[in-house]
């Protein structure tokens, strides 16, 4: 089981790095092949709004929904920083008193994740995550392939991603998915995500796959505040206890982004999210993302 875990991790850190740099080698063809993206724009012909990934999009402000990720496109040498938040309190167990005398679960401490996301080409992106969950390293890449416009109905997005317990020591689930996305105007955007993870029985020693497609949508309700939802039901493959579900409220301010969320587990990872949420359980928690362009 070893040898093949690692051959998977081994052929998905290859896989990453390949899909990377082919994408960047496109974009830098494209702009070769074309003089005009090179030359400086004038008034006259600078790219309209909607080829500027720099730009607000009203519908999609983040880079996440609640756990999955979304096809909001990084533009390039621009970064985004995330914290996310789980408590460890159980709302769904005791009494109201009681889970309002631990602060809704504030008292009895939380698994903390860090993220950072950089845009080394344009449409493509790297990230490296970190949670306390198992002390589990997730890297990724996302390539935003295609963007909704006048004459393309969604927008499509590559994910691959591998990951690693205890400090990317062990227990290795690479992942590749896609993430479908169709907004309307500025208020809604929906989301269809089907993904692929490896080894998502690992600590049960037992070599299984997953595969999981999350359903996700937000709802622009004011100038700034959103609705936020997601599901993830199992397909096929190991699939133990609840499919992971979460729903939020959030909070634009410029370029941060604060969203207080419910789930039923405490799992941000994709073969976290594989793995499921739990029955009869609901954790408070939070997301904090910051852009830097």
């Amino acid at each position: 089981m070893f040898a093949n875990t690692h051959r998977s991790i081994v052929f998905s850190t290859a896989a990453l790095v390949i899909v990377l740099r082919m994408a960047a080698v496109a974009q830098e063809v494209q702009s070769i092949s074309n003089p005009s993206q090179a030359a400086p724009a004038t008034p006259s012909d600078a790219a309209p709004p909607d080829d500027d990934d720099s730009a607000l999009v009203l519908a999609e402000p983040d880079f996440r929904v609640l756990n999955l990720p979304s096809t909001l496109r990084l533009p390039r040498n621009g970064s985004n920083f995330q914290l996310t938040h789980r408590f460890n309190g159980n709302l769904r167990q005791g009494s109201l008193g009681r889970n309002a005398g631990n602060l809704f679960g504030l008292d009895q401490g939380a698994a903390v994740g860090f993220e950072y996301r950089f845009g080394i080409a344009r449409h493509v992106q790297a990230a490296a995550y970190r949670t306390a969950i198992d002390k589990t390293f997730q890297f990724y890449g996302k390539y935003d392939a295609v963007q909704q416009g006048a004459s393309i109905p969604v927008s499509l997005s590559a994910l691959i991603s591998v990951e690693g317990a205890d400090n990317f020591q062990e227990r290795y689930s690479p992942a590749v998915g896609l993430v479908v996305s169709r907004t309307a105007g500025e208020r809604l955007a929906l989301y269809a995500t089907p993904v692929w993870v490896h080894n998502t029985a690992a600590l049960l020693n037992v070599d299984r796959d997953t595969v999981f497609v999350g359903i996700g949508g937000r709802v622009r309700v004011s100038s700034t505040v959103y609705v936020v939802a997601e599901v993830s039901p199992r397909t096929s493959g190991y699939r133990p206890d609840k499919a992971a579900y979460g729903f939020a409220l959030e909070k634009r301010a410029g370029g941060h982004m604060f969203q207080l969320n419910f789930n039923n587990g405490q799992g941000t990872t994709l073969g976290q999210i594989a793995r499921g949420g739990f029955p009869n359980s609901l954790y408070l928690g939070f997301n904090l993302a910051r852009k830097f362009f």
